[in-house]
């Protein structure tokens, strides 16, 4: 069932919250103002603070389709708009050739028709849906070549995507369009001035303890606590890869599924690859460090 957007900031931040994602006052800002004027959206933040989830969220609240193009290194038009059932084609020519006397000219036009094509997310994405113009997410998008971004201009701009053979189809209203970035290389201009602009930053401690208790919330409160307050120490400490958001919440269901009650060390040091994802930053949080980390945790975010 489709919902009407949002009609303010404050009704913007409610409506995700109800879906778990509990957004800080700028991104609310800038959600509200994209769904408003009909703009995409570009996040651009360290993997895991939560950018592919808020269009899951957006989906989920408004009752949308959520159409996803998981952006790769040499992605192409083919993989992202449309292909051609080249399979389905041959059996027609076969079968043609077979009956004897085919029209290669009416053949021809007939295999170019959208009963041989493919439909990928972008050409989705631009079609009519039930419940009203869908949720496109077009996520790490610094992970494509740059001839893509520039491909992806028209879509952006115009809301049609061109197929040679058939022509441009345009969608009859604009999708949702949420695009993420991990920052691995930059984003052209050119692209990011068709879309609003936002910056995902790591949650601060209270922001990030409401993410938990939106996500985990079988976690009790003190653990939760402590959950938050490590991560938000160990964030400071100089790791190849700190751990986001996505990172806690997986750690707390860790947890959760240990029966831990409250942290310890040995705790810590035994389910650390929940939380850090490359050896060296693991090695550095082992033995005495896990047990000075939690011990400052717990005094840099000790409750009022």
């Amino acid at each position: 069932m489709s919902h009407l957007l949002p009609a303010s900031i404050d009704a913007t931040a409610e409506l995700l919250a109800g879906q778990g994602y509990v957004s800080n006052r700028a991104l609310a800002t800038v959600t509200f103002l994209a769904l408003k004027l009909g703009r995409p959206l570009f996040l651009e933040g360290e993997a895991g603070t939560g950018k592919t989830e808020i269009a899951k969220a957006l989906a989920a609240a408004l009752g949308r389709r959520l159409i996803r193009l998981q952006c790769y290194e040499g992605l192409d038009a083919a993989s992202a708009v449309a292909d051609w059932n080249f399979a389905a084609q041959m059996i027609a020519i076969r079968a043609a050739e077979a009956s004897g006397g085919a029209d290669r000219d009416a053949l021809k036009a007939e295999l170019f028709t959208e009963d041989y094509l493919i439909e990928r997310p972008l050409l989705q994405a631009m079609r009519p849906q039930d419940g009203g113009p869908p949720v496109l997410l077009i996520d790490e998008l610094d992970r494509t070549d740059e001839p893509f971004e520039a491909f992806l201009l028209e879509a952006l701009s115009d809301f049609q995507v061109t197929i040679p053979e058939l022509g441009t189809i345009r969608a009859p209203e604009p999708p949702i369009v949420i695009l993420t970035s991990n920052r691995t290389r930059e984003v052209h201009d050119a692209l990011k001035r068709r879309c609003l602009y936002h910056w995902v930053d790591y949650p601060s401690f209270e922001r990030e303890y409401a993410i938990l208790a939106a996500r985990a919330p079988e976690a009790q409160e003190a653990l939760s606590r402590e959950i938050v307050a490590f991560v938000q120490r160990l964030r400071r400490e100089d790791l190849f890869k700190k751990p986001g958001v996505a990172e806690t919440i997986d750690w707390a269901k860790c947890l959760l599924a240990l029966d831990v009650i409250q942290l310890s060390p040995e705790v810590i040091a035994d389910t650390l690859g929940a939380l850090l994802k490359y050896q060296d930053d693991i090695q550095k949080v082992q033995g005495s460090e896990a047990r000075r980390l939690l011990d400052e945790a717990r005094r840099d975010f000790a409750p009022v």
